[in-house]
This record gives structure tokens, sequence and C-alpha cells, in this order.
């Protein structure tokens, strides 16, 4: 028996298991915020850019302390590069706390190492400055080259992060402690797990919650801030068993990696697997004229060609086969990943695959 290794993974069923609420879903409202700024890092060891943009940032960045430089004056740089600063502002963070930044290169730069982030502006979606990032980039990468042009790159050093680097000047108010009700949104849509999500918090709360579709769970909420506070850390930790997936097969042609859900079975089928193969040798021989012979040594192709045919295998499912005879089926026929995704495509054609093929 031939196995095949690596290439079918099977996805067990997790519905007899409980899962707390908070695993399962998101509070809506409760949610980060991206910003992002535009800055310069410092202190480089010859390993910047000079640029237009550079010089320009670098001139403007003079002037706010009053300094002046003649127009025809190109400053070299090189311990200067311009950057794109990103950071995510969690949900209730606070002015004064402090978030991480991750600080990439924009332009030629060679390295960010040994620099210095210089005071930056962290924007929102909305124009408004939430966050000022600065200090000194801790950067994992290295870089090394030679005057004959050859060069070692190690990770990235043209990307560095600073831990603590940033400091929320601006909160963002949070739909929290708005209304009635909060909503749990599900990571998962399912309407027999949404059903059974509110079936769990009315077991609790009679008639307090409500499912509105196959994502969200509405529940009614005290007013006071404490009290909901206290309210949704309860019910947060209650479980329940949702509902078992949809039977899906994931096909990734890339990397030949196969998952199938648990509850894929298949109609009544029979397969064949089996092929040819040709190889075809091209070998070149050089041809001498005969003794006295006219005539002038030439090159002659000769060709090989040789059909292999391997057996062909059949067998047999009957309806209803569960995934783990399809498995040890597929396993016994010896099929690589390529055979295997060409006879879940063709089954799936031939309509005896019960569950949704998806190729990405």
């Amino acid at each position: 028996m031939k196995t095949v290794f690596t290439i079918i993974i099977m996805l067990m069923t997790f519905s007899s298991h409980a899962q707390r609420i908070k695993d399962l879903t998101d509070v809506a409202g409760v949610r980060s915020n991206q910003l992002v700024g535009y800055g310069l890092v410092v202190g480089l060891p010859g390993t910047g850019e000079q640029s237009p943009f550079t010089e320009q940032s670098f001139k403007t960045m003079l002037s706010n302390f009053g300094i002046t430089m003649p127009e025809n004056l190109k400053p070299k740089i090189k311990n200067v590069a311009a950057v794109a600063v990103h950071a995510e502002l969690t949900a209730f963070a606070k002015a004064g706390q402090t978030i991480d930044v991750t600080v990439s290169s924009m332009g030629s730069a060679e390295s960010l190492r040994g620099g210095t982030l210089l005071q930056t502006m962290m924007m929102g979606l909305d124009g408004n400055a939430y966050a000022v990032a600065q200090g000194s980039l801790v950067v994992s990468g290295l870089g090394a080259g030679g005057l004959d042009g050859s060069k070692i790159l190690v990770n990235t050093p043209t990307v560095g992060r600073i831990a603590n680097g940033a400091t929320v000047e601006r909160e963002i108010k949070s739909p929290f402690s708005m209304g009635d009700h909060i909503t749990f949104n599900l990571h998962q849509s399912d309407f027999t797990t949404a059903k059974r999500l509110s079936d769990t918090i009315n077991d609790l709360i009679a008639g307090s919650a409500r499912a509105i579709d196959a994502t969200s769970v509405q529940v009614n909420a005290p007013r006071d801030i404490a009290d909901r506070v206290s309210f949704l850390s309860v019910l947060e930790n209650l479980e329940f068993e949702p509902a078992s997936p949809a039977a899906k097969i994931i096909v990734n042609s890339r990397t030949g990696t196969i998952v199938i859900g648990s509850e894929v079975q298949l109609l009544a089928a029979a397969i064949t697997h089996g092929g040819i193969t040709v190889t075809i040798n091209e070998v070149q021989n050089v041809v001498q004229p005969g003794a006295f012979a006219e005539g002038e040594t030439a090159i002659a192709n000769e060709s090989s060609v040789n059909v292999t045919q391997e057996d062909a295998r059949m067998f047999v499912f009957d309806p209803g086969v569960s995934l783990d005879t399809l498995v040890r089926a597929i396993n016994e026929v010896g099929a690589g990943p390529g055979d295997v995704m060409a006879i879940l495509e063709a089954l799936d054609q031939a309509g005896a695959i019960r569950g949704q093929l998806i190729v990405i």
C-alpha cells in the first residue's frame, strides 16, 4: 500500500466541545483603528537616501525650528531617510497611554539600523491626529555590500519597530456605552450558531437576546456603564456548542494542500486512476564520410521515444461514504497531490460530492 503524506488534512467535528462566547464573537463597536504618519529617521550611518522629497522634508523640518536654508543649497543627508509610520490604536485606548509603531522606508535608504524617528503625527481616517510617535528603532534586518557590487541581506533592514513608541493624544469615542443593547457579531456567519448563541443568553436572562441575522445577535443591556461592563463580563464567559461547519473541500492548487471538512460525503461513484508517461530523448551523433568518399562531417539527430503506462486502478464508492473511507481509498490508489485534485474536481463535476469544492 502506498501512502500519501501531508496532502490531506481532515477537519474533525468541533461541535461536541462547548466554546465561550468571547472566543466566537466580537462586540459591535469594540474595535481597533489604524493610524498612519510620515516622518524622518535621522542618525543613520550613511545608509540613508538623498531624494527630492527627503530634501524637502528635511528643509521643512528645519524651517519649523526657524532655520532657513538657501534655495540653491542641496544638503548631503545620507544619514536621513523618509519613512512611513503605522500603528493600531486599540479599543478604549486613553490619552497618555502608549502603543507600538512600525517604521518603513519609503525611498532608497539601504538600512534603518541605528536610526531615530523624529516626532511624527499619527493620523486617523478622518484626518485628525490621534498619537505622536518618536524614538529609537529596533531593526532585525542586516545588509552588507562589497566594492564589486555584491550584497547580502538578512531579513529586512528597511523596516523597524519602536515598542511603546507612540503616545495617544486623543481618544476615539466608542458606541459601546450608547443605546439600549449590545450586539455580538460571529466570526463565522451561521444561522444555526446565531440561534444557539441567542438561546444560551436567553437561558440566563429570558427574552433578552434575539438573532437578527446569520452574524449578529442583539442583547438588551443596562444603560449604566458600570452595570453594562459587568453584564458583558458574565455573557462573554457563557459556553455553548456552535453548529458544525458546512461541508467543504478546500484545494490550494499552488501548494498542493487539500482540506476536507468532516461533513463531506460522497454519493455512489466509481473512479479509475492511471496514466501514460511519454519520455523523449534527443541525441546528437557526429557522422563522418567514408574513406575516399566525398562529403562533409555532419551532425545527425536521433530521437528515442519511450512510453510507460501505469497500472490503472478502480475503486467504487457506495452512497454516503464518509471522509475516512475517501481518504483511505485515495491513499490506496497512491495518488499524488495533483492527482487527488483532479479526482476531486471530477467527482464534483459528476455531482458525487455532497459538499462544496473550493479551489484557491
